[in-house]
Formats: C-alpha cells, structure tokens, sequence
C-alpha cells in the first residue's frame, strides 16, 4: 500500500529531495497513527489564486489524505519585501491594508482544494515581527554574497548590472527561517523556488531544530497558450473563482498534447487511470475531445459544483455543437435611427475599440443574426440584433 501511495505523491513531480523521509512519514502515520506537517508559503501579493498555483496545492491535498497535516503559510511580512524569485527589478512593496485583503481572499480560496479540518492558516509576521534587529542580523550571518549570488536570477541581474536591493537578499533567508519557527516535515513548492525551498533545510541544521524538512518541487504550469507558465499578467491563465462556464470553455481551448500534462497535474484521477484514458485514445476508443471535456468537466466543478459545470457542458455543446444561441447574453440597447456596425460591437463590449472592430470584420469574425458579414460600413436600423464576434463572444442590442 506504502509503494502505491508513494507512486501517487510521486506523480507529476519535477524533483524531490529526501524521498526516503517522506515514505518513513506515510509509513509513520499508517503504523502509529502519527501526523506530520507539510509547508507551502504564499505571498499576498495578488487578491486571485489561479491554476497555476492549484498545482502544488493539489499535491498537499493528496498528503492530507494520508497523514499530512498542512500548514498553509501566509507571507504577510514576507510580502513587503516581495520575492525576487524570477524577476528583473526589486518589487514595489505593498501596504498593509492590500495584504491583509490579499490574504484573506487566499484564505476563502483555498478551501475549494485542501481539507479545511487539516490545515493550519499561519502568518509569518508571528515569528518576523519579534525576530527584532539581533536576530535579524544573526540569520544574515549564517550566509554569504556569494552564496546569495549562485541564484540564478541574481546572478544575471548582477551581471546586467541591474540594482538588487538588500532586502531581496533576505527573502530567501526568511523563509528559509520561516521553516525553522514552522518546524514542518516537507515544504511544498514551485521548480523557481528551489534556492528558497533549500534554504529551510540549511537554516533547519544551522539553528538545530532537530528535524530536516524534505522538499516535493512541482513544475510550473503551462497555461492556454500552450507556450508560457500560467499567469495573469500574460492573460493565458484561469482563475479559481471563475464561472463554471469560463473554466469548462477555457480548458477546452488547450491543445491536445497539454491536456495530458493537465490531467496529470490537475486532476484527482490516480496515475493507473489517467494512463488507461491515454491508451484508449491512443486505440480510438476515446476521441481526444471526450477526455478533454471530462478534464473541463472536473476543474469547472472543483471550484464551483457538478451542478454548474454540468450546466457549463451543456450549454457549450447546444452553443458550439448545434450552433444555437447562449441563453445569458448580456443586453444593450441605444435610441438612435441607426447605429453603425463598429460602433455597435464597441458598444456592446465585445471588441476593445473601433480599429479592433474592423479587424475582425475583415477577419470574418463578426456575425449579425447569425449571418457573416464583411462590411464593415453596415449601419443597424431600428430592431433587435444578436451580435458575434469569433465563436465565444454574443451580445443582443435592441436599436429603438
């Protein structure tokens, strides 16, 4: 049994260190009955959780169910300094009062994912704010510049010559000490945060805690572009409280070869299943868009219900498979004798501007009552229209 959970907490991983202390830990909790506490920090730098970030969230749940008791760390101290991790430039650092409502929404999120019963929120302000000047300066000494630059994201800053603030120096160094005050087993992260994640096994010998924190490294989610990791500044992301309509609809959009890599690192099916899945398709006894809308199916009801996400799928397929209309459209409506096509679709939101109208008019994108048009002088008399852009976007106008 020990060899078939440990296959299921290796799946999809991209590095663990210290295995054999993680197995001991299962094999713990099902012979004695002991618990032991995984670490995961998070920085309330943005109010919205996305995908991305259910990846590692995903594999805590997995540990709860076989004896893991998760601390889910919240950086509210941490976050003032923001973690350099991947950037080019010091981060701006944010006030209390956008941490605080940050945190909070993280809070609300992440019980859509981990077992609320077996987690403990905790904020590192608890045990930062008291570590005063002395012991601020005494963990600064337990390392070095030079070891500080055999980051990979300082290093290239240093060598661009780009400024590198002293306090991103201390980022790792606190949450390295973040796993000291915390005294957890494993600590969960990102393949970016493997500097910071090692550090808590160094501080954890330095300051003689008696325990040395073993590390599970998940890989970065790539996102609907199929190119980038997931991420709300490059828009190619999806939000955990999003509808279950936007998330059935976006997950479909992915390309056939990143639905696998989805599956397996977002969905709760075992590994034996997930591969039966990828052998019946590969026979042609599954079409590939079968699998990807139970893929869509499970996340839009993970984080809304199977109610919604059922809705979501049948909505989807009377829209796009039978071409009939949605059944929510939003409504505009304007008084004028006539309204040119541009400034129309402006109008009912569905292009971001006049030029981005014609674009897709001449894209032969833009549908008036089902019916393609390509002139873009068209002007709309008095009566009710249902306007398209591309397959997703529908607005009725009524022009009286």
């Amino acid at each position: 049994m020990i060899a078939k959970i440990m296959s299921e907490i290796k799946r999809g991983t991209a590095e663990i260190i210290d295995y054999e202390r993680i197995e001991k830990l299962i094999k713990d909790y099902y012979e004695n009955g002991k618990n032991f506490y995984i670490k995961a920090g998070f920085d309330p730098t943005a109010p919205d959780l996305h995908l991305g970030h259910t990846v590692v969230l995903n594999k805590m749940r997995l540990l709860q169910d076989h004896g893991g008791i998760v601390q889910f760390l919240i950086g509210d101290f941490t976050a003032k300094i923001g973690d350099p991790t991947g950037k080019s430039v010091t981060r701006k650092i944010l006030s209390d009062d956008i941490i605080a409502q940050n945190a909070k929404t993280y809070k609300e999120q992440v019980f859509k994912i981990l077992d609320e019963s077996k987690t403990e929120v905790m904020f590192n302000s608890a045990w930062l704010n008291s570590l005063g000047a002395d012991g601020l300066i005494a963990l600064a000494s337990t390392f070095n510049v030079a070891r500080m630059l055999e980051r990979d994201d300082f290093t290239k800053r240093y060598k661009a010559e780009t400024p590198i603030a002293i306090s991103e120096f201390l980022y790792p160094l606190l949450q390295g000490y973040d796993s000291v005050a915390m005294k957890c087993d494993i600590e969960m992260g990102g393949t970016d945060q493997k500097f910071n994640l090692l550090m808590g096994r160094t501080l954890g010998r330095t300051y003689n805690i008696g325990k040395e924190q073993a590390i599970i490294m998940m890989p970065l989610l790539v996102g609907l572009d199929g190119v980038n990791k997931m991420s709300k500044s490059l828009g190619n992301y999806i939000g955990v409280t999003e509808s279950a309509k936007d998330i059935f609809a976006k997950t479909l959009s992915i390309s056939d070869e990143l639905m696998w890599v989805w599956y397996e690192l977002l969905s709760s099916l075992s590994g034996d299943e997930i591969e039966k899945l990828k052998n019946d398709v590969k026979s042609g006894a599954l079409h590939p868009k079968v699998a990807k809308e139970n893929l869509a199916l499970e996340l839009a009801a993970r984080f809304n219900s199977i109610e919604e996400a059922q809705a979501a799928r049948d909505e989807f397929n009377r829209v796009h498979a039978k071409g009939e209309l949605p059944s929510d459209m939003a409504k505009f409506e304007i008084n004028a004798d006539d309204i040119w096509i541009v400034e129309a679709l402006s109008l009912c939101k569905l292009v971001g501007s006049n030029s981005d109208a014609r674009r897709h008019i001449k894209a032969n994108a833009v549908s008036v009552n089902q019916a393609k048009i390509s002139d873009e002088q068209l002007r709309l008399s008095k009566g009710e229209y249902v306007l398209q852009v591309g397959k997703k976007a529908y607005a009725r106008l009524e022009v009286k």
